[in-house]
């Protein structure tokens, strides 16, 4: 019966959610199923309605001397150029039935030029905006090319005199501008964030007025077909924001204002931290190093027969909670999923409630009271009492309080008010506050039994609180650089063993360091129970994983992940302190880690701007395990098989695959030295000649390999040297020089087994050629003894005469 084979812990990446447009050309397939980005210097090719990644096209790298305004130079006047009529222009049927082609084209001194393509000159230049062009468009149906630049004004030309038709101030710079549908309408996306719908024929802005946006929703160019029914506008941030705007006038009645109903964001830039959020986990909440979290779908994809466009995917941007003012460096969830906090560099924090049912992602309330950026927030873990109406109704109760550190070194704990107005009227006032230690917090964490939490600080300590008094309980000394990272383990979590034995009573607390290790402590006597040592740079964050339950709950370790400065993510067996396995994935260093509540499924964020998903696929590594371990047995019993019954065929190839040189070699062995050989065979039986003659050419790379090793040996040399000769006389040379080996590591491979073989074969060829002439010795001494022979003999006969005399 086969051994039961040790449980191995196993993480394989499921889903990745990478950047694909960091700032440059944006382009759409005429079918507008394929979005190309700019990625760097390569373009990505995205499908746009599933969101999937199609393939990366590897750009040429581009000249360092060259300044970004001479590209942006460039890049504008591309992008600015349009063909008339369809990219062509046609003369009026009145003057002459020949075509004319007509290219316009914008550039920063301001002027629109009229080209002829066929005569290569300027037919006409329109000299009226001051500043950069940056927009312009053709409706052959208006007979009007409009143009828009930074200088804040908008002008539509007739194109058969090219004379003004309209100028209209916008009063913002303004990125770019098109005709909508059959030309009737006019959109403009500028400096100040806001898609704008004009009247071709009037000039007048449909659009009413619209509230201030951030700096990082200003536009620097936009996308439109005529035949799709929205506009793709580029934000500074580098976010696809897609605009479906009116396809007809409207008359006088203005419209409201447009929001975007889809976002691709090209870049999250550096992930600093992210959270799983509703009761099914099925969105991510991140916090990307900017002043709002962005909410995106982790769940299944789904496909919208009736709106293509609006499919939900996974990784696809659901929406964004705004209203900080500056970074958000901090984020927690509630035990619900409905509830966020987040902390940021204005100095507030704020708690959000997140309704995706009915499309509400609203500030609830704002805690102001901090010096300094709040660095570290923390909603209770616990869950309410069965049958209260907080556990009935999640999502209209909000969590009983907050806890938030500061990098002005205090913590404070705050009262949630029951309704979000009653913050407006009396503001939102701390229960307490705490000077907690001497350098800034980095990390709070509030235990699942809601009676403490921990914070987690630059000067190298942890100090473990009572929530209600805000009093002390205890300090975790030991780390020798600042703690990034604290979390307290699952209340269910069983006995783990410690260096000076098992640990119970009130649980176990995991704290990372800049010092690159991870220390286990009790909650007992806030001792350190343990040290993991493996990363090569800061511990930024660690977290526990699901504690397993029933039968897996004797079979499987205890395990918390880690993350760090060194880009990898590692799993940790709490009871033996070694790894478990390592997750690498990241280019830059990992900042966020959160667990999946029910699949384990392990997400890191890093400053590559990836996110990745490790699915947890221990449970089936082991059932692989098992299967091949029972196949293995199957198959060296098989092999055993042949090789008594003298299948020869079966047994070579077998031994082959399941890599046994032992017995491939005792196989050979017993074949050179058979006692009859057969007549004519290179090795012995023609049986094993014919096997040899017809193998693969893996197998006979396989071969090769084991001659290798064998060759090197003195005593096993002479059957090596015998099978090689043998497939030497079988194979023509092209046979071995055009031998197929997957990968460039198996070409490299080859020609080192080759090299290899030559090597010792001639050092095995001049130790026969010395024993050679060593022989030729041997006979020479050999044939004076002979020689010596007959004196010797008459030498024994006088000494047996002298013996008889006497």
């Amino acid at each position: 019966m086969a051994n039961k084979s040790p449980f191995k812990t196993t993480f394989e990446a499921s889903e990745v959610i990478r950047p694909i447009f960091t700032g440059g050309s944006v382009a759409l397939e005429n079918g507008a199923r394929v979005l190309a980005t700019t990625l760097g210097e390569d373009a990505v090719l995205t499908d746009l309605k599933t969101g999937k990644f199609i393939t990366k096209v590897e750009g040429v790298p581009s000249n360092p001397r060259r300044t970004s305004e001479a590209d942006e130079s460039k890049d504008s006047a591309k992008r600015k150029r349009r063909k008339s009529k369809g990219n062509a222009e046609e003369a009026d049927e009145e003057e002459t039935t020949a075509t004319r082609f007509r290219l316009a084209s914008g550039s920063q001194d301001g002027k629109v030029r009229i080209w002829d393509l066929h005569k290569r000159n300027v037919v006409a230049s329109l000299d009226s905006h001051v500043s950069d062009v940056r927009g312009l468009d053709y409706s052959p149906t208006q007979n009007t090319l409009v143009t828009a630049g930074r200088d804040k004004t908008i002008r539509w030309w007739d194109t058969r005199s090219w004379k003004v038709r309209k100028v209209t101030p916008c009063f913002e710079l303004v990125e770019a501008v098109g005709f909508i549908g059959d030309g009737q309408l006019t959109y403009t996306a500028g400096s100040n964030g806001y898609f704008r719908v004009w009247d071709t024929d009037n000039g007048r802005e449909l659009t009413k007025e619209q509230a201030p946006k951030s700096e990082t929703e200003a536009f620097v160019g936009a996308v439109y077909r005529p035949e799709l029914p929205f506009v793709i506008c580029i934000q500074v941030d580098h976010t696809l924001a897609f605009y479906q705007p009116p396809t007809e006038a409207t008359g006088a009645v203005q419209i409201s204002p447009l929001e975007p109903f889809r976002r691709i964001t090209g870049t999250h830039d550096d992930i600093i931290d992210l959270r799983y959020i509703l009761p099914d986990s099925t969105l991510l909440a991140l916090a990307t190093n900017s002043e709002e979290i962005r909410i995106v779908s982790v769940s299944e994809p789904t496909v919208d027969v009736s709106d293509p466009f609006s499919s939900n995917y996974f990784g696809r941007d659901v929406a964004l909670l705004k209203g900080h003012h500056d970074i958000i460096i901090s984020l927690d969830v509630d035990w619900s999923g409905y509830w966020v906090a987040t902390g940021a560099k204005d100095n507030t924090a704020k708690l959000w409630r997140v309704d995706p049912e009915n499309g509400s992602y609203t500030c609830y309330t704002t805690f102001s009271g901090h010096a300094e950026s709040v660095s570290a927030v923390a909603l209770p873990r616990a869950r309410p009492a069965e049958g209260s109406k907080a556990h009935a109704d999640p999502l209209n109760h909000a969590p009983p309080f907050l806890i938030t550190g500061s990098s002005d070194q205090t913590i404070k704990k705050w009262e949630i008010p029951r309704e979000p107005h009653q913050s407006v009227k009396m503001g939102v006032r701390a229960t307490y506050t705490r000077k907690a230690h001497d350098k800034d917090i980095n990390a709070i964490d509030v235990s699942q039994s809601g009676q403490l939490f921990a914070s987690a600080s630059q000067d190298r300590t942890v100090k473990i609180w009572s929530i209600q008094e805000g009093e002390v309980q205890g300090i975790l000394r030991g780390h020798r650089r600042g703690v990034w990272s604290v979390s307290f383990a699952p209340p269910d979590t069983p006995i783990i063993q410690g260096e000076q034995g098992p640990v119970a009573g009130k649980g176990v607390v995991i704290t990372g360091s800049g010092d690159k290790t991870i220390k286990l402590w009790s909650l007992i006597d806030y001792s350190c129970l343990r040290t993991f040592e493996g990363h090569s740079n800061s511990v930024l964050k660690v977290a526990w994983l699901n504690i397993p339950r029933g039968e897996e709950r004797n079979k499987k370790p205890v395990l918390f992940s880690s993350a760090g400065g060194d880009g990898l993510v590692k799993v940790w067996d709490a009871n033996t302190g070694e790894t478990a396995c390592t997750l690498d994935n990241h280019e830059d260093r990992v900042w966020a880690l959160a667990v999946h509540p029910e699949t384990n499924t392990i997400v890191s964020g890093s400053g590559d701007s990836t996110v990745t998903f490790w699915e947890d696929t221990s449970t089936e590594t082991q059932a692989a395990s098992t299967e091949a371990a029972l196949k293995l047995i199957e198959q060296e019993q098989e092999l055993q098989n042949h090789i008594y019954a003298g299948s020869y065929r079966e047994a070579i190839t077998l031994a082959l695959q399941l890599n046994h040189p032992g017995r491939l070699l005792a196989l050979f062995t017993s074949v050179v030295n058979s006692k009859n050989p057969d007549a004519g065979s290179l090795t012995g039986l023609k049986a094993v000649d014919e096997v040899l003659a017809s193998l693969s050419d893996e197998q006979l790379f396989l071969l090769l390999l084991r001659l290798r090793d064998w060759n090197t040996n003195a005593r096993t040399a002479p059957v090596a040297q015998r099978v090689l000769w043998t497939l030497a006389k079988s194979y023509p040379a092209s046979r071995f020089s055009n031998l197929s080996v997957k990968g460039a590591r198996g070409q490299k491979s080859l020609k080192e087994v080759m090299n290899a073989l030559k090597v010792y074969t001639e050092r095995h060829y001049k130790r026969m050629e010395e024993l050679v002439d060593e022989s030729y010795l041997l006979e020479y001494t050999l044939q004076e003894m002979d020689s010596l022979a007959p004196t010797l003999g008459s030498m024994s006969l006088v000494e047996d005469t002298d013996v008889v005399m006497t």
